[in-house]
């Protein structure tokens, strides 16, 4: 049995308690139990730093051993190998996990072995003052700016203009509301597939909520979600939904739709098979389509 874990099988024989007997048998090898997992290691590796387990082999604690000679240590043994591997080399390369850091400090701490406990802390700490936002959305401050970064990037490029300021008329009642939903559909959109495409938004255009689908560093299609309607006798400013002409489908498919012709006509997207969600979508309305066609000529 090697030095990694692995479950040890329940005894029904009762411990007994007893002194470690560790005075010059440095290179011995000790089997540990550590909350069911098992470990070898020597009583070197374990009395090198200042610790519990220093006490424990060094015959100043008792500890109790199984009718095997296992040594039981009742504390879970996920992180004892971390544990181990510190001992022997003064330094392990740290969980990427917050939590599983966490876990690791606590162990720490119960083995006082603070100098694995500072390492957790120094983690902890540089992990929350680096943190990454999970989807960063660029903001359109000129026309310089966007030009540069719809050329630049290498990835298709939706930007959604919306600028409830560039309104001359009042807005019909329910234009809020679609306005906010544009918005919300952009945002979702945007978590969902920010690896594979650039998202921008653009608040100092001239419309006043208007999507844009640009491949190559050229747009491929533009739909503008607001009109001039007339009511009593004034005119008013419709927002409507994300919707394109025809089609019946729902109002998150429109984007896929769209979504899905500005990956396709990017030839340098490599990997096809990641548009499959697109495609579907874009099956999905085209049988609408055709549904809609074969009515009309009923």
């Amino acid at each position: 049995m090697s030095g990694d874990t692995c479950l040890c099988p329940a005894s029904g024989a009762k411990p007994k308690l007893g002194g470690f007997k560790g005075g010059g048998l440095g290179n011995k090898y000790v089997q540990l139990n550590v909350g069911g997992s098992l470990y070898y290691t020597t009583v070197r590796a374990l009395t090198r730093h200042d610790t519990m387990l220093k006490a424990m082999f060094s015959g100043r604690m008792e500890v109790l051993t199984d009718k095997e000679g296992w040594i039981l240590i009742d504390r879970c043994g996920k992180h004892f190998g971390t544990i181990l591997n510190y001992l022997r080399d003064d330094t392990i390369v740290l969980p990427q996990n917050r939590q599983e850091i966490k876990e690791l400090m606590a162990e720490a701490k119960y083995y006082l072995i603070q100098g694995l406990v500072n390492m957790c802390q120094s983690a902890l700490q540089d992990n929350k003052d680096s943190y990454q936002p999970v989807c960063n959305i660029p903001i359109i401050t000129s026309l310089k700016e966007e030009e540069r970064l719809i050329e630049s990037s290498t990835k298709p490029v939706v930007k959604l203009l919306y600028n409830r300021s560039n309104n001359k008329y009042s807005y019909t009642s329910n234009s809020d509301d679609h306005l906010l939903k544009n918005i919300e559909l952009f945002d979702k959109l945007s978590l969902r597939f920010n690896g594979r495409v650039l998202f921008i938004k653009d608040v100092i255009g001239d419309e006043i909520c208007c999507w844009s689908f640009y491949g190559q560093g050229r747009k491929l299609a533009e739909v503008c979600c607001t009109s001039i309607v007339y009511a009593t006798e004034k005119k008013q400013t419709k927002v409507q939904g994300f919707r394109l002409p025809v089609c019946g489908c729902t109002f998150h498919h429109r984007a896929h739709i769209l979504l899905f012709a500005t990956l396709t006509a990017v030839v340098s997207l490599k990997n096809k098979s990641q548009c499959r969600e697109f495609r579907k979508c874009t099956e999905l309305c085209s049988g609408q389509l055709r549904g809609r066609a074969v009515d009309q000529r009923g």
